[in-house]
């Protein structure tokens, strides 16, 4: 089960860093379009696309983004699935979904077993369940109780927050659709080709 395990590598913003993934091959790339240290902006997310190997799906991460930019960005090819990371309710995800084709990918972060209601409710095609860090939306880089979710989880579901070369053997045991990975494979704030190269070779060989 675990070998089927995807990985995600979130936050990329340098060429340097679509080199790395165009080696190691991690199932998806995000780029993050919401206020963030890793924020890029639609240009530069365009020429990381354009040097991304087909092989790799890219993902675009909002917080409350208007649908027409959401729309203006997946039209131009730079994203294939759409992660919400907001406060985005139904009718926002049905609105989305009559614009563009997309999968979405539908934010929840995790503050106690009452959150995992709006689990049960989602009509997106993936949750992902992250930590809760004060104001932030995501991007925080600590760990929520893992325990705190049911086996199984009944829904696809990408797996966020803190996960590092330290635990993720303990994060693919949660039987997660893929594994969401940001600062864990940088090093000074910026993504790390051996980094990235050891959690995809320790996710893909865990037997």
């Amino acid at each position: 089960m675990s070998s089927l395990t995807k990985i995600k590598i979130c936050g990329l913003s340098r060429l340097e860093d679509i080199q790395a993934v165009n080696e190691y091959l991690p199932d998806y790339v995000g780029f993050v379009f919401a206020s963030s240290k890793r924020q890029v902006s639609v240009a530069k997310a365009q020429d990381l696309k354009n040097h991304l190997s087909e092989k790799i799906a890219a993902v675009g991460v909002f917080v409350n983004e208007e649908l027409c930019r959401i729309k203006e960005i997946y039209d131009r090819g730079i994203i294939d699935l759409v992660q919400l990371h907001g406060d985005e309710s139904a009718e926002y995800m049905d609105n989305l979904k009559k614009l563009i084709d997309a999968p979405l990918i539908k934010a929840i972060r995790i503050e106690g077993r009452q959150s995992l209601a709006a689990v049960e409710d989602c009509a997106a095609d993936f949750i992902l369940v992250d930590s809760s860090y004060g104001s932030a939306y995501g991007g925080s880089g600590h760990t929520f109780d893992w325990s705190l979710l049911p086996s199984p989880l009944g829904k696809r579901f990408f797996l966020a927050g803190g996960i590092n070369l330290d635990n993720v053997n303990q994060a693919v045991a949660l039987s997660a659709y893929c594994l969401d990975v940001s600062s864990g494979v940088e090093t000074n704030g910026f993504k790390d080709p051996a980094k990235i190269s050891n959690i995809i070779e320790q996710v893909r060989g865990l037997a």
